[in-house]
């Protein structure tokens, strides 16, 4: 299967492209046009989506929607949201997000991709009418790398919903690409098989087992096809056409088995024993959990016995009677194992550490537990590997919602925290307010204006001098007032210190008054910043007010929504569980059953053998002749299917 970033992108077209922007202007009709994140929320919805964590991105993207924080991508949040849905194995809410966004305003090309995969997903999960419907949707043509999967897969549709006319007369009109028109023929075998059309299914299945396969693909697909045929035959008493169908299947290929048992009963149906036991043998050194080599166990002493080699034939089937006793023991341990609650532990536990969920994981490899050799055939079947993708998905939510609830734990006790500091700074707080500094603020500052007026007003220009133009100022003037009142005999000095005293005072005056200007400007300027510091410190108290008495019922909105959002993780926790558990026992019981089931078969075996051994046995005592008997044609031969490549 694709990654999720080739899915969505291919699904989408550009996941930062906008709907609201399809019936713009646009120079390629089959693709949206790019547009820039204008939300930082939805941003952050795709941060989360290319780092890879499709829960997490989802998550976000609901709860943003839910608050109305992304009015701008609200389109293109919808169609993410579509396709993580997809991705996260929620196809019901996927196919209503995409059936409500793609209307006829989403470039045909796009939207036909899209109902492609969502289609793909839906026979995956076994909902065939719905992939159907999904395909219906699709106008036109899509690109040629995807119209012939599109063509085989309504096919598989059809054939799975046992309408094999519809499937045979599809496929019996569709040209597509060598290796498509491979998988094609074959299922159009297949369908003709299944409406006993053998005669026309011949050359079909022929064409594609003795085609050239390059690939391991197309060698199994070919080897499939003559299994499937040479097995067709047999049912129909050709043990002749069978067995040029199945001479040519691969002896190491995954069909080997399968081939060379319906080799030995063609050779047995033609009355060839001799030669049915040369696959036959092969077939009985090979491993006992195949269904095809436990029945080689019988098929040995058959043809011996139909050899008169009742020795032999006696040997073989003592020999099939002690293995399928110690298989079926080893059988009883593994279903024991299963009933202990360790299956799902075993498979899971090299796993648990991936972080991967929805349709695109897969089971791969099995452990090293009791039951695993027994569970390869169920491992390969599509309702085990999405019963475990389901119970996988399941823990892994378990795990989110009792991450969630701890968080609702840290959330209250950030309010509790929140509350004592509350109560700590509110005395202070009240006392902050009952002095109305802002007021006698405003008070000194009317003050300093008032007085800056008064100096403006009367010139006086020492009054805005420095520190020390003061200091000097207040010198001269008591030296000026000294000299005023000074008396003596010597009138010359005392006037040269008054005009000395004079000279000081003017040259002092001259300094100040030639910056008095330029610094009642400079206090004018100091004074309109303080105005505007004034300005921001009554807005903060204004706020400081308003916090007061709206604090404690923000506190408390905020404690009622903790409280009910870990209520309901509460009930989401039982009803996950609950479902895990449902989940737990059904792929026990689907372990169980398949496990039983070869054990039934193998019981079945151990019950013909010993008959066969009983009468060996009593033919040998009374010296009778052999009963003649009629090979059986194989219960393991293949049932043909549609194939999905």
């Amino acid at each position: 299967m694709r990654r999720l970033e080739q899915l969505i992108v291919l699904l989408l077209g550009g996941v930062l492209a906008s709907p609201l922007a399809w019936a713009a202007r646009n120079a390629d009709p089959d693709n949206l046009p790019k547009l820039a994140v204008q939300d930082l929320h939805y941003g952050d919805v795709l941060f989360h989506f290319y780092a890879g964590d499709e829960f997490e991105a989802l998550t976000r993207l609901e709860a943003y929607e839910h608050w109305q924080r992304m009015p701008h991508n609200e389109q293109d949040a919808a169609l993410l949201a579509g396709g993580l849905y997809l991705s996260l194995g929620m196809h019901n809410e996927a196919g209503k997000r995409f059936a409500s966004l793609l209307t006829d305003k989403v470039p045909a090309a796009i939207r036909n991709r899209a109902w492609f995969y969502l289609a793909k997903v839906w026979y995956a999960r076994g909902y065939f009418d719905r992939s159907e419907a999904s395909l219906g949707k699709i106008s036109g043509e899509l690109a040629p790398e995807l119209e012939a999967e599109r063509q085989h897969l309504l096919v598989n549709v059809l054939m799975r919903q046992n309408r094999f006319d519809e499937a045979a007369a599809r496929l019996a009109r569709w040209q597509g690409p060598a290796d498509w028109m491979a998988f094609a023929r074959f299922n159009l075998g297949v369908a003709l098989v299944r409406q006993n059309r053998l005669e026309e299914a011949d050359p079909v299945l022929t064409t594609v087992g003795t085609m050239s396969a390059a690939g391991s693909e197309m060698a199994a697909l070919r080897d499939k096809a003559n299994l499937a045929l040479g097995y067709a035959w047999l049912q129909a008493n050709k043990p002749a056409a069978a067995r040029s169908a199945l001479e040519r299947v691969r002896l190491a290929g995954p069909y080997s088995t399968r081939a060379l048992l319906g080799m030995g009963w063609a050779d047995a149906q033609l009355g060839q024993f001799r030669e049915a036991l040369t696959p036959w043998t092969e077939l009985h050194d090979r491993n006992l959990l195949d269904a095809a080599v436990q029945e080689s166990y019988l098929a040995v002493p058959y043809a011996y016995g139909k050899l008169n080699a009742n020795a032999q034939a006696a040997q073989f089937y003592e020999s099939a009677i002690k293995s399928f006793d110690e298989e079926a023991q080893r059988i009883d341990g593994a279903v024991a194992r299963i009933g202990g609650g360790h299956m799902l532990e075993d498979l899971l536990g090299a796993d648990q550490g991936s972080d991967q969920q929805g349709w695109f994981w897969q089971l791969k490899q099995l452990p090293d537990a009791p039951q695993s050799r027994y569970l390869y055939s169920l491992l390969a079947d599509n309702d085990f590997q999405e019963g475990l993708k389901n119970y996988r998905d399941l823990a892994y939510l378990g795990g989110t919602l009792k991450h969630w609830d701890e968080s609702m734990d840290a959330y209250g006790a950030m309010l509790e925290t929140r509350e004592r500091a509350y109560g700590e700074k509110l005395p202070r707080a009240d006392a902050l307010l009952a002095g109305n500094a802002p007021a006698r603020l405003l008070a000194e500052r009317a003050a300093i204006d008032s007085r800056l007026t008064a100096i403006e007003t009367g010139a006086d220009v020492a009054a805005l001098g420095t520190a020390d133009e003061r200091t000097q100022w207040a010198k001269v003037r008591q030296l000026e007032t000294a000299a005023s009142n000074a008396s003596g005999n010597d009138a010359d000095e005392l006037r040269t210190e008054r005009d000395k005293v004079r000279l000081m005072k003017g040259v002092l005056y001259w300094r100040l008054d030639a910056q008095f200007k330029e610094r009642s400007y400079a206090e004018r300027r100091a004074l309109r910043s303080l105005d505007a510091l004034l300005n921001e410190t009554q807005n903060r108290w204004v706020r400081v007010q308003r916090a007061r008495n709206s604090v404690p019922t923000n506190t408390g909105d905020f404690a009622a929504r903790i409280a009910a959002l870990a209520a309901r993780i509460a009930t989401l926790k039982e009803r996950l569980a609950q479902s895990a558990q449902q989940q737990d026992h059904y792929l026990e019981q689907l372990a169980s059953t398949a496990l039983l089931e070869q054990k039934d078969r193998l019981a079945a075996y151990q019950v013909q053998a010993r008959f066969a051994l009983a009468d060996i046995y009593d033919r040998a005592t009374s010296s009778a002749p052999a009963p003649a008997a009629t090979p059986a044609v194989p219960a393991t031969g293949p049932a043909p299917e549609g194939q999905t490549p």
